[in-house]
């Protein structure tokens, strides 16, 4: 630290003259221009972490992104499938097959408790303050309430059907949940249970999206060539969006303009107007697309194609493919770092995580995780101080 003391004995030894004040000003500016620096640096963040839930090995896997090596493997409850940062935390819940959440804390990277939800766990979601989470239990027809606060016992509400993918509107008010073997779609109030109503859409109803604004689904007919779009607070149906191809994975633009509609069987990709439940544009994609994500300003969406092992990186406004990178065997999942620099792939046939450079896309290289692994996410700057 620099010191800086000035003895003033007499008033003669001042500067007299303007010309002389600017200077003395200009001199104590100089020296004290270091230390304010010094105060006001950020602390250097610290390295992002990837987690990897691998199916077969029943764990997860910790990738340190700075290393670019395995930090952890932690047991997880048999069958990962599923892994979601619950918000405002430091906390992963991990979903099993075999009907349990495994929690994760880091960066402690170990798990702190054990959830049991039934005789499954499919497809979870939280609400936006992460007090309470919702997930679906297929094999005993039901959909389960999480008090992630409180750590209450479960509320189970049986639909008398096999739930398969859930949806919660962005108030926050309305969960909808599709049915692929009733073919229709079920909503509930989020705060009590109720059933609020019920429609039948097209045959095999999966994965769904939600307008981040107002009060409109879609759902993808995964047995038709078809989305179709449903008003929430009414439950009517708005229009049936003929496609071209079987739906298997939706993605809605972050301003909610247009849904990114994946056909794996079909190889394409067909970009829907969500504003006017229309079909903008249909562009060919690699061998059987699987999943999908998308920077959060919406002009990068990134396609993983699990038939031909490549990363497509697309220009959302200018419809056109970047580059294409091979990345592995069979990419089935993808998580963008927090700062978007860096993109996560994880290959289920090759049992490794992937990364990617995103500016330029070029692949930097690939890290063993374990036995199949299914999904990856990477949460927010790590603290390991």
């Amino acid at each position: 630290m620099i010191r800086i003391a000035f003895e003033i004995s007499d008033s003669s030894t001042l500067p007299r003259t303007r010309s002389g004040l600017i200077l003395f000003s200009f001199i104590v500016l100089f020296l004290l221009a270091p230390c304010a620096a010094c105060r006001k640096r950020p602390a250097p963040p610290q390295p992002y972490l990837a987690f990897v839930a691998n199916h077969r090995s029943d764990s997860v896997a910790t990738v340190n992104l700075a290393t670019l090596r395995i930090k952890a493997l932690i047991p997880v409850s048999q069958g990962p499938a599923q892994i979601v940062a619950r918000p405002r935390t430091r906390e992963l819940y991990v979903l099993t097959d075999s009907g349990t959440v495994s929690v994760i804390v880091y960066p402690e990277l170990r798990v702190t408790r054990s959830l049991r939800v039934g005789s499954s766990a499919r497809h979870l979601v939280f609400s936006a303050d992460g007090r309470q989470a919702y997930v679906l239990d297929p094999a005993e027809k039901q959909v389960v309430f999480l008090d992630c606060e409180a750590g209450k016992d479960p509320v189970r509400l049986k639909l008398g059907t096999a739930p398969e993918n859930l949806v919660l509107t962005p108030d926050g008010k309305t969960l909808v949940i599709s049915d692929s073997a009733q073919n229709c779609l079920y909503f509930l109030s989020a705060e009590s249970g109720k059933l609020l109503g019920k429609v039948g859409v097209g045959k095999g109803p999966g994965p769904l999206v939600a307008l981040p604004y107002g009060a409109k689904v879609f759902v993808a007919d995964t047995q038709e060539e078809k989305i179709t779009a449903v008003e929430t607070t009414t439950q009517q149906i708005l229009s049936h969006i003929e496609i071209g191809s079987k739906p298997t994975a939706l993605l809605m633009k972050p301003d909610g303009g247009e849904i990114f509609v994946l056909s794996g069987s079909g190889s394409s990709m067909t970009i829907v107007d969500a504003f006017h439940d229309d079909v903008e544009q249909i562009l060919p994609a690699g061998r059987e697309p699987a999943a999908e994500v998308m920077n959060r300003s919406g002009n990068l969406l990134y396609v993983a194609n699990a038939g031909d092992g490549s990363i497509m990186t697309i220009d959302v406004q200018n419809r056109v493919v970047l580059a294409s990178t091979q990345a592995g065997t069979e990419p089935r999942a993808l998580a963008l770092t927090p700062d978007e620099r860096f993109l996560a792939v994880a290959d289920r046939a090759a049992g490794s995580l992937a990364i990617m450079r995103t500016n330029p896309p070029a692949l930097i290289t690939t890290i063993p995780v374990g036995a199949e692994p299914v999904d990856a996410v990477v949460p927010g700057w790590v603290d390991e101080r």
